[in-house]
């Protein structure tokens, strides 16, 4: 058994990583930290979790107390991972960050956009971008691993196969995507009370807005990623992407839907042309579901699976392509232990499932 960190246990991706480790046949959780819930037992905090860990405590979020493992998660806030993981990487075999702090190669970017430069540059281009179906070379063996956020990999995966191919335009991709409120975290906030959420349905994160009006910061993720090559390499026509990106906040619990929209550099392309792109694209992936059916957050709930679907409209002759996702699964965690599975040579689906739970 492969000894196993959650760091930032007690948050949603924290505790979605204890589910899912506690289904891996390999995996063996040995600590989890909780700074804001240290010495209160798992079970009370997680009632779901008691059967499998009875006696599990969170213990403080200190890199010392990994020590020996085979595998750090870790499930903290973006930011503070810059400052744990360079201890980390010398007590542990691996590092798999859920957090936003070693996505971005350009460390200018962070204080744009996440309002601080980065505490751990020199460790921006060794992280393996960890989206495995894009990615996958870059992961085997990898010490540290940025693992994607929500958003992007819904976007990334929809739009991805028809840049690489050459089949969209680069410059002005939309994507309108909604996602459910475990997505803000565990902690509450005044938009994320039952009353706000229940029976709305509102935009937020809106580029152009008064301030800084730069949008939400997973934009530059999205615009890197669809800039770059399956080794790793930057598309000729990466200085050309751009992406209007709008998320919207759902009265659910878990998923995210993205629809995204680009304009074809063919008039040729149909359909047809645009559900086969993604069928060759992801045609050996386990996780992937192509079809021309409208993906349904519902479908996916519970799973790490990612459902796709495009069309042509023919009367604009724009693009559409649909993903959707659980967002705290292949969204976040589920995605983790894909890539730690990936890095330790494991089969990618170990204790994952492709099944969603339904109703």
């Amino acid at each position: 058994m492969m000894k196993i960190a959650v760091i930032g246990a007690s948050g949603f991706t924290g505790a979605e990583l204890l589910r899912l480790c506690a289904n891996h046949p390999d995996f063996s959780v040995v600590v989890a930290t909780g700074e804001t819930q240290v010495g209160a037992a798992v079970a009370d905090l997680y009632p779901s979790l008691a059967a499998y860990y009875p006696n599990l405590s969170y213990a403080p979020t200190d890199p010392a107390a990994a020590d020996g493992c085979d595998v750090a998660f870790l499930g903290l806030p973006h930011g503070a991972s810059q400052t744990l993981v360079p201890d980390l990487l010398n007590r542990v075999g691996h590092v798999v960050d859920l957090a936003a702090d070693f996505r971005l190669r350009d460390e200018g970017l962070y204080p744009t956009w996440y309002g601080e430069p980065h505490a751990a540059p020199d460790l921006l281009a060794e992280a393996a971008y960890g989206l495995p179906e894009l990615f996958r070379p870059g992961l085997a063996g990898a010490r540290l691993v940025a693992s994607p956020g929500c958003y992007p990999t819904a976007a990334s995966l929809a739009l991805a196969p028809f840049l690489r191919a050459g089949l969209v335009e680069p410059a002005g991709l939309v994507v309108d995507a909604a996602s459910g409120v475990s997505g803000a975290g565990r902690p509450p906030k005044p938009n994320t009370t039952f009353c706000t959420v229940d029976e709305d349905f509102t935009a937020y994160g809106l580029a152009g807005s008064p301030g800084d009006g730069l949008g939400h910061r997973h934009t530059p993720e999205m615009e890197q990623v669809l800039g770059t090559a399956v080794d790793g390499s930057v598309l000729s026509t990466a200085g050309d992407v751009s992406v209007l990106f709008t998320p919207h906040l759902a009265p659910m619990n878990r998923g995210i839907l993205a629809t995204c929209y680009a304009r074809p550099t063919d008039d040729a392309l149909d359909t047809a042309g645009a559900l086969a792109a993604l069928a060759e694209a992801y045609a050996d992936e386990p996780f992937v579901v192509v079809s021309d059916r409208s993906p349904s957050t519902k479908s996916t709930y519970g799973s790490n699976a990612a459902h796709l679907s495009a069309r042509v409209d023919p009367r604009t002759g724009l693009l559409v392509v649909l993903s959707a996702i659980d967002n705290l699964v292949k969204g976040a965690s589920g995605q983790a232990v894909q890539c730690a599975n990936a890095l330790l040579g494991l089969d990618e689906a170990t204790g994952l499932s492709t099944v969603g739970v339904y109703p």
